[in-house]
């Protein structure tokens, strides 16, 4: 048994509109480094089948999804004005959250270790009755709610670190106490969501924990946040699976965002993330791709946290280096938190 699957389907390059940052080559060249350096080859691929209506309809509002394909039929067009459906882009959302899924499955079966789906559009910023920030279908959130309603786990921990707020995987589980949800992201940026303030609601507060973190932030800052808020966050939770919403946005080359994180940063962030899990859920840990628009430091951020999920981290290459300008402190904020999480 590999003890690291993945998830890969070529349906998700129907997904294109020429010159929007959101686009097939974010996955074509990850694709093409994992295979070029072997480690496609050490992991275990997942089927993948497109996800049902009716499971859609655990999430989304069935009149959303009908939407979706119409647009779709009709030869596509803007729902926003940053999110598109083209032809093939119902099938294509269909399939990256059936991706999503599917590596849940396997990890929770335990056919795998952990495991990474590398399939979009992504999923973080979907409402249920509304696409947003390219997001189409709440991926991460099908997971989660499969995860409960499927596959029987009281306590899902989704960790969500794209450079921007996941506020529609917050939204869907902001008040219930069986999905905990994390999210690290710059402040101020879009969607302006995610405050330090905000833990949760009924039954669910104080099961969600917001770290907005100030721009030029880099690995010192991340790597502090997860040691000193999501480690004991996480240990009061006692999750039987995580999830990483892994988007690589927060790189200092990304066009989108103003972070310093590097691609040896985010491999640090993957093996901490697989020892968490080793810890407290006999290393369940599913990985998803969310954003992350600079094509180098997408493809070499999804080859590293492939690698670090096999525990080969020290394997990983940062052909990008430091960032070039200095990383925010972000003691204050750390202690801030700490107090409004009673950790």
């Amino acid at each position: 048994m590999s003890h690291t699957c993945y998830a890969y389907h070529p349906i998700e390059q129907k997904h294109k509109m020429p010159g929007h940052v959101e686009n097939p080559r974010r996955t074509a060249k990850a694709m093409a480094l994992l295979r070029e350096r072997g480690a496609q080859d050490q992991m275990m691929s997942v089927p993948v089948s497109p996800i049902t209506s009716e499971t859609l309809h655990q999430i989304h509002d069935p009149a959303y999804v009908a939407r979706i394909k119409q647009i779709d039929e009709m030869g596509g067009g803007m729902w926003d004005f940053e999110t598109y459906v083209v032809r093939g882009s119902d099938e294509a959302a269909r399939m990256s959250a059936g991706a999503a899924i599917a590596v849940t499955r396997a990890v929770v079966s335990g056919q795998a270790r952990n495991g990474i789906s590398i399939m979009r559009p992504p999923g973080h910023h979907a409402l249920p009755d509304k696409a947003m920030g390219f997001c189409l279908f709440a991926n991460m959130a099908l997971a989660a709610r499969a995860a409960q309603a499927e596959m029987g786990l009281e306590r899902v921990l989704i960790i969500d670190w794209d450079v921007h707020h996941g506020n529609g995987t917050e939204a869907i589980f902001y008040d219930d106490p069986g999905v905990a949800f994390i999210s690290l992201h710059q402040h101020p940026l879009w969607p302006g969501t995610g405050m330090v303030a905000d833990v949760g609601a009924g039954a669910g507060a104080g099961y969600t924990m917001n770290i907005p973190m100030p721009p030029h932030t880099g690995d010192s800052g991340y790597l502090q946040a997860f040691d000193e808020l999501i480690v004991p966050f996480a240990c009061r939770f006692q999750p039987q699976l995580i999830l990483i919403s892994s988007g690589y946005d927060a790189h200092w080359r990304d066009p989108l965002s103003q972070m310093n994180v590097t691609s040896t940063g985010y491999v640090q962030l993957t093996r901490r993330a697989r020892m968490l899990a080793e810890e407290l859920c006999d290393g369940r840990l599913v990985v998803l791709l969310e954003g992350g628009y600079d094509l180098g430091a997408v493809s070499y951020g999804i080859w590293g946290t492939a690698l670090a999920l096999m525990g080969r981290d020290a394997d990983a290459e940062d052909p990008f280096g430091p960032a070039p300008s200095p990383e925010t402190k972000i003691v204050e904020l750390l202690e801030t938190i700490k107090r409004v999480q009673r950790l």
